[in-house]
């Protein structure tokens, strides 16, 4: 019997190799695939697995030993320092523009040799830099060594033939930094080794998840003159690894596991904090794991499935179809366009479902396969959708419900009827049960227009409260289809009605729903025109504050028929008051207006009455004037009584229609 083995942290050399071909492969539709290796593995033995470097990270977390007995001694495999930081212990940095004389500055205090033909100089580095171009002398480097005579000397590094470091732990320093940079750029392959020293031989099993590509599914939907269309389905796979797949177990799952990336090859360092006392040190925030959780689909369905009534769905499906008057008569039945046999095995994963091929598949390293994975009959029916209101021709379509007991994965349909090529439609994933209309052709036998028509608004309620006014008012708008179907054949055409947030349906009630739109089925005559309406409401909410309004405004409210007779009642003592201080309003305007056209006039007066007192002989005018003000200071009396009688009515009147408006309800 198998058995997990541990796997221990220590590295035994093996002497000879043994070889763990892939035996299995499931690939999924979130770019992972499964693999499994199966192999021997001898005494002394070690097996080496190889990967992408980027490979390696799905593969330490996710690889998985067993053994058939015996014990595995150590798994090992090729370490990834980052670059940088094997780098930093060097006492020099190479950049991607350096310079002779900056790397050579980085050394102060090394011993340098540089030769100009038969002349050598040596010394201990002081420094050195570049020289900027000028118009007489081209740029130029130069190093400034100590050497042995105690002299300071300036030397060009251009125009020296060679420069060497006389130390010999400095020039194997150089090498080695080098040899990190050029293995960064060229070690693409990682090695992972299984050891053993065991003196029995037994059988390794080694499993893992890497990145794969995604496979991918095609189908044919294929209606014959009599009986249930047959929908076939192709699996296209990518061996994009390294490995060829020679007779492997090939699964796929059509699903998508939540998968991601962990960076577990890379050596991580962790920088420690400095130790204080512990009142200096701040707290570390907490980062909370959340959580997962699943839906559930259909289950009246997936129970009538899984307890093999797959039968009755498809006699229910049949019936729906049959009920259904045909389409436009077809060509005589050809040949089928295929005849492959698919050797599946379907099966449920939880969530997910796997299509197991029963026989050994064989997919070389860098090709690629098409692989029958279905083959089963399906309860379809051929009706027509018109969605698309910009085209006069509805879709010829098909309604699939999928009563074969399997996941059907997403993917383009190529449909056929009665031998012939009738079109290509694109579904998305479909579980067992579902139900889907695909479209996969223009109808040119039937023609729709659509006309709108759209009614003013009405109000249907009024409500008030605390002073304010709530209004809600409809609009009614209809569209019609009309539908003439040129084709003497009998017709099923599904209306798809876009459903507009804050309508609502007054006239029908749709087959179906989806989130953007309702579905109605329509049946059409042979070579008849009908029309098909629908009419939708949609509701407004306006509110108005009463002290605002004006009797005119409130008076279209009073004479609506929606409104009781009590809310009229007391609409119409606010409209009686507001009447009222309305022509309170006017009186106490028309009233400031006498006394200003009066308080002018004195005015005038006054200053005639004082030009004439200049004057001799002007007693008689004088008089006259006189008169006229003692009669208009008494009108004036008269006036500012009245005046301060409308003010004092216009006070009790607007707080009378504010004591009204707040108690006012309904």
């Amino acid at each position: 019997m198998l058995r997990r083995i541990a796997i221990g942290c220590f590295v035994v050399a093996a002497a000879t190799a043994a070889e763990l071909p892939v035996k299995k492969v499931v690939l999924y539709k979130h770019g992972v695939g499964y693999f499994e290796r199966v192999g021997q593995l001898g005494p002394g033995e070690s097996a080496r697995l190889d990967f992408k470097a980027a490979e390696m990270n799905d593969v330490l977390k996710s690889l998985t030993l067993r053994s058939g007995g015996g014990g595995v001694t150590a798994l090992r495999y090729d370490a990834s320092e980052p670059v940088g930081r094997k780098l930093e212990k060097y006492p020099f940095r190479l950049g991607g523009s350096q310079t002779l004389s900056g790397f050579l500055d980085q050394l102060k205090g090394e011993r340098l040799e540089l030769r100009f033909g038969s002349e050598s100089v040596s010394g201990v580095i002081i420094g050195a830099r570049p020289l900027s171009a000028t118009a007489e002398t081209p740029e130029k480097e130069q190093v400034t060594l100590l050497l042995d005579s105690g002299d300071l000397v300036t030397r060009d590094l251009g125009a020296a033939s060679a420069v060497r470091f006389p130390e010999p732990g400095l020039q194997a320093q150089l090498k080695d930094y080098l040899g990190v940079l050029s293995g960064a750029r060229s070690q693409e392959s990682r090695s992972v080794y299984i050891d053993s020293t065991d003196a029995g031989e037994r059988q390794i099993r080694a499993s893992y998840m890497i990145p794969a590509a995604v496979w991918k599914s095609s189908y044919r939907l294929i209606f014959g003159s009599s009986g249930e269309p047959t929908l076939e389905g192709w699996a296209i796979v990518d061996n994009t690894t390294g490995d060829d797949w020679t007779k492997v177990n090939l699964a796929l799952v059509s699903g998508r596991p939540i998968s991601f990336v962990s960076r577990l090859y890379e050596p991580k360092y962790v920088i420690r904090p400095e130790a204080e006392l512990p009142e200096d040190q701040a707290v570390a925030p907490v980062v909370h794991a959340g959580v997962v959780g699943g839906v559930a689909g259909d289950e009246e369905m997936r129970a009538e499935l899984k307890a093999g009534r797959r039968d009755a769905l498809r006699q229910r499906a049949m019936a729906e179809s049959m009920a259904a008057p045909p389409l436009a008569p077809r060509p005589a039945p050809a040949a089928a366009p295929s005849s492959v046999v698919s050797t599946t095995v379907g099966r449920d994963l939880g969530e997910l479902f796997e299509y197991g091929f029963e026989q050994p598949v064989t997919v070389r390293k860098n090709e690629s396969a098409m692989l029958p994975f279905l083959q089963d009959k399906i309860a379809a029916r051929k009706l027509l959708i018109y969605s698309d209101t910009s085209s006069r021709h509805p879709m010829n379509a098909a309604e699939l419900t999928n009563s074969t007991g399997k996941t059907l994965d997403g993917g383009p349909i190529t449909v056929f009827d009665s031998g012939a090529y009738a079109g290509e439609a694109l579904t998305e994933t479909l579980k067992a049960g579902d139900k889907r209309l695909i479209s996969y052709g223009v109808d040119l036998g039937t023609r729709v227009t659509t006309a709108f028509d759209s009614d003013q608004a009405r109000v249907s309620e009024v409500h008030v409260r605390r002073g304010v006014l709530t209004a809600k008012s409809s609009i009614r708008e209809t569209r019609t289809y009309t539908i003439n179907n040129v084709d003497e054949a009998a017709k099923t055409l599904i209306v798809e009605h876009p459903a507009r947030p804050g309508y609502k349906l007054l006239n029908r009630e749709p087959g179906e729903k989806t989130p953007d739109a309702y579905r109605f089925e329509v049946k059409l005559a042979g070579g008849a025109t009908g029309k098909f309406a629908v009419e939708e409401e949609r509701e407004l909410v306006n509110t108005h504050g009463l002290m605002n309004q004006s009797p005119d405004f409130l008076v279209s409210f009073v004479r609506n028929k929606e409104l009781s007779e009590e809310a009229r009642e007391q609409l119409g003592r606010v409209i009686s008051q507001q009447r009222q201080i309305a022509g309170t309003g006017n009186e106490i305007g028309r009233l400031e207006t006498e006394i200003n056209e009066l308080t002018n006039d004195q005015n005038r007066i006054r200053q005639n009455i004082s030009s004439l007192n200049r004057v001799s002989g002007q007693q008689e005018q004088v008089q006259k004037y006189a008169g006229e003000l003692a009669s208009q200071e008494s009108r004036l009396a008269g006036l500012r009584d009245e005046l301060n009688e409308a003010r004092s009515r216009m006070t009790t009147l607007q707080s009378e229609l504010n004591r009204l408006i707040e108690t006012m309800e309904f």
